[in-house]
């Protein structure tokens, strides 16, 4: 009998003991899962914002360029140097119907309106190299008479006549007219290219004062072009 108690609380103790430790296993596990939900909050937690404090006391930080080396800027200027003249030395582009506009056009213009170093000028469009050129220019002891011979027949052209008259206050005055020659007897393609061009073209010579457009030597007379001048 005192042997079977014996085992009785032997077992007993055991079992306690077997309790004691699931028990405290099953509490470092809990421990450690919860250590580890405390460390997966913290990764996933965004960064703290810095205050404004903070931030203005952060020394401020100058980003410099690389300086250029002498050899570079000399190149550099160089070739901008050479675009530059060669943009300058190309005739302007007509942009309505694709044709150029020779640089002597304008520079002669501006000494018959400036210095009054022409009568008048006569410009063509050159069908090869597909721009405008001066093709004849009149001298100050030329007259309309002269100017009107020198329109061609049945061939377009522009032209600029500076018009010396006398207003009905009697003062002396001049005018720079601009003239679209298309006659009927020219080339339809020579007539739709001069049409196409006529308005950029004159915008180019800054300063004409009035504008005759004539298929016939009727319609510019020297009469038409004194009552425009008043």
């Amino acid at each position: 009998m005192a042997m079977a108690m014996l085992a009785l609380h032997a077992g007993e103790g055991v079992g306690n003991m077997s309790l004691g430790l699931a028990g405290q296993g099953q509490g470092l596990n809990i421990n450690k899962e919860k250590e580890r939900n405390q460390g997966t909050n913290a990764l996933s937690a965004p960064p703290p914002i810095p205050s404004k404090s903070f931030l203005a006391s952060l020394p401020t930080i100058a980003i410099l360029s690389p300086p250029t080396s002498p050899s570079i800027r000399i190149t550099a200027q160089r070739r901008k140097k050479k675009k530059k003249n060669s943009l300058a030395g190309a005739p302007m582009a007509n942009s309505a119907s694709g044709l150029a506009v020779n640089d002597e056009c304008k520079f002669k213009f501006q000494e018959l309106k400036a210095r009054r170093g022409f009568r008048f000028i006569v410009f063509k469009i050159d069908d090869k190299a597909m721009e405008i050129k001066v093709e004849r220019l009149g001298q100050t002891a030329e007259g309309y008479e002269d100017f009107a011979a020198t329109l061609p027949a049945d061939e377009c052209r522009y032209a600029v006549y500076d018009l010396d008259f006398v207003t009905d206050e009697n003062c002396q005055k001049s005018k720079i007219f601009f003239f679209s020659w298309s006659p009927d007897t020219a080339r339809t393609r020579s007539k739709m290219l001069y049409a196409s061009s006529k308005d950029r073209f004159r915008r180019e010579l800054d300063g004409i004062q009035c504008e005759i457009q004539a298929t016939d030597p009727s319609e510019m007379s020297l009469d038409i072009i004194r009552a425009r001048a008043h």
